[in-house]
């Protein structure tokens, strides 16, 4: 059983499909993350999971049920409200009532201690930062001890410091067998947690696996940058089929196109298929890049396969 699975998960906004027939499933305990730039779909995919929103069409499963698990789930959406005049402390009272669990003053503090705000158990919330805030909605999703924990982008906008504590919490609570699944547009932070990884680009799912089998997928890559004369239909049609087992097209132009291959012992053929497509090149240029670069270009232009 997954922790979550979903099938053809879709919504669509005035038309438009923010999240497009998304596939995906997470094992139980793993860290999974999310990762796709500002307006990718991320927060809408999540907020699916989380019930706080209807899917057009698809289905999923949390927990191996289709129905709503919302006291095996916690949420920490990418932007939390709270209350100015209300402390730190109430705040966590108010919410556990609202969820209907009962926790004594003893185990907030300790909800509190655990995000590294018991020093501001009563504090009024106007007070805090934005890295606060970002804890204090943490300890909120923790309230109900879930079995999954969604965050969004949990360090988006905090400081060093705040960064430092979430990802310690991040990691301490999937020690305890908790699934989280992570959204975020930080590689690094991505590949720092998680287990398994999506990158998802324009509602669709571009890239998936675990980031072992990313590395290994990806790290030799070699990006060429081609500069070139104008490319009409047919010639592109042509190069597009001459290019197909040579390389992976990252981006086409009409007068620049970036690929990536898997060595520059490729890079010859390439030149030939632009010149029997009777399309002059004026450059190439070669370029090693880090895991990061190929992800933002591969993810951003490419459908998982």
């Amino acid at each position: 059983m997954y922790a979550i699975e979903t099938e053809g998960l879709t919504k669509i906004y005035a038309k438009k499909k923010v999240v497009n027939e998304i596939d995906l499933k997470v094992e139980q305990g793993s860290v999974f993350g999310f990762l796709g730039k500002n307006g990718a779909g991320k927060s809408t995919f999540i907020n699916m999971l989380a019930g706080l929103i209807h899917p057009s069409s698809g289905s999923f499963k949390i927990l191996g049920e289709e129905t709503h698990q919302s006291h095996k789930m916690g949420v920490l959406p990418d932007y939390s409200t709270f209350y100015d005049d209300l402390t730190a402390l109430q705040h966590l009272k108010y919410f556990s009532s609202l969820l209907n669990v009962k926790l004594a003053k003893s185990e907030l503090l300790d909800l509190l201690q655990r995000v590294e705000l018991e020093d501001a158990a009563n504090v009024k919330a106007k007070k805090f930062s934005f890295g606060m805030k970002k804890k204090l909605g943490i300890a909120q999703a923790l309230i109900n001890k879930p079995d999954i924990l969604f965050l969004d982008e949990p360090t988006s906008g905090v400081d060093a410091n705040a960064v430092l504590t979430i990802h310690r919490l991040i990691q301490d609570i999937s020690r305890e067998g908790t699934t989280i699944f992570l959204t975020s547009h930080n590689l690094d932070e991505v590949e720092k947690l998680c287990d398994d990884i999506a990158i998802m680009n324009e509602g669709v799912i571009t890239v998936q696996g675990s980031m072992q089998q990313l590395r290994d997928k990806y790290q030799n890559k070699l990006i060429v940058a081609i500069k070139h004369t104008h490319v009409n239909e047919t010639q592109m049609r042509s190069l597009r089929s001459q290019l197909e087992d040579l390389a992976s097209v990252v981006e086409w132009g009409q007068n620049l196109t970036t690929l990536t291959v898997d060595g520059e012992w490729l890079i010859p053929e390439i030149n030939r298929s632009f010149l029997h497509a009777n399309v002059d090149v004026f450059r190439i240029e070669v370029d090693e890049p880090s895991l990061e670069e190929i992800f933002i270009k591969i993810g951003g232009n490419q459908r998982s396969a």
